[in-house]
């Protein structure tokens, strides 16, 4: 619930000054029209208030007392707090390594009842994960024949989710080459100092494009202290007789999550693919809690405005009477 406060209450203390000095300036015997003024500017300011009337020199008052309070309220700082729940600050860092390579164009998954590209249903699966995960920095890696950092370890988890969006087959090339976009990943999380890093990787094939192989990759990940989960998307070419150029490598697969200290998924449908998100979500723990903080909306400029017009007023008007 937001109330009216000041940040400078002490501000206040200073209201009655004016009338300190002028009841100083009295007991002193100091002519309270002026203080250490010219004769020749007394005379002539005691002829011009004896010719003013007493209505304007009333409204002439309140000007000056409306001024000084502005003045002193703007000092106080009034503001309005808002209670705000904390960006809840977790202590991870993870990287999501998605293969774009040319197969990952094939429609054989269906989301909503239409059938989808695998790349498609990766967009929409991942998204929802990297929205649920306020709080984690998030990174993208992509891979295919080439690697690239999409987007830069970030909280900002809508900006991260609208990256992969944008994604498309064919910006890296058309192979897979799932040792690089490890050792890219890796890479990102190789300067955090956070408690927990992961690299979250998703392929639908084989590694044939890059040099580092990865497993080798996966063993520098378990000495560096980097999380690695795996999932394969579409039929383990392990248990494929025939037309295996399309399956997922479960094996190498497999081998690289259990080095890398994680688990390994194969997602046959959208169900699969969100499951396994959810489960390496519950794996790695959820959000952090924080306490609250509060944000200011600070409301000074308006009497010091008001101030600024109430003597601009009182100038205008002692131009004019002379």
């Amino acid at each position: 619930m937001t109330k009216f406060e000041f940040a400078a209450p002490l501000f206040f203390l200073l209201l009655p000054t004016p009338m300190v000095l002028w009841s100083l300036s009295n007991y002193l015997s100091i002519p309270t029209t002026g203080l250490l003024l010219p004769p020749a500017f007394l005379q002539k300011f005691k002829i011009e208030i004896h010719h003013q009337s007493s209505i304007y020199l009333f409204w002439k008052f309140i000007t000056i007392v409306i001024a000084w309070l502005g003045i002193i309220i703007g000092l106080a700082d009034p503001r309005v707090p808002d209670a705000v729940t904390a960006l809840p600050i977790s202590g991870r860092d993870i990287i999501l390594a998605i293969d774009l390579s040319g197969s990952m164009a094939k429609h054989d998954f269906e989301l909503n009842g239409a059938s989808v590209s695998r790349l498609d249903l990766v967009k929409h699966v991942a998204s929802d994960l990297i929205q649920r995960r306020e709080g984690d920095r998030i990174g993208l890696v992509i891979f295919a024949e080439k690697t690239y950092a999409a987007s830069p370890l970030s909280f900002d988890v809508r900006a991260v989710a609208n990256t992969l969006k944008e994604l498309e087959i064919g910006l890296v090339g058309r192979s897979t080459a799932i040792g690089e976009g490890l050792g890219l990943s890796l890479k990102r999380l190789m300067n955090s100092t956070v408690p927990t890093r992961i690299v979250i990787l998703l392929s639908d094939g084989a590694n044939n494009a890059g040099s580092s192989q990865p497993t080798a990759v996966a063993e520098l990940s378990r000495q560096i202290g980097v999380k690695i989960f795996t999932i394969g998307l579409g039929e383990d070419n392990a248990k494929l007789l025939s037309d295996s150029r399309d399956a997922v490598d479960f094996v190498t697969l497999e081998n690289v999550a259990r080095i890398g200290g994680g688990t390994a998924f194969l997602a046959r449908s959208g169900a699969d693919l969100d499951r396994a998100m959810r489960l390496i979500e519950e794996m790695i723990a959820g959000p952090a809690p924080a306490p609250p903080r509060v944000i200011y909306h600070d409301l000074w400029i308006y009497p010091v405005i008001l101030s600024f017009f109430a003597l601009s007023i009182v100038g205008l008007a002692t131009r004019t009477t002379r």
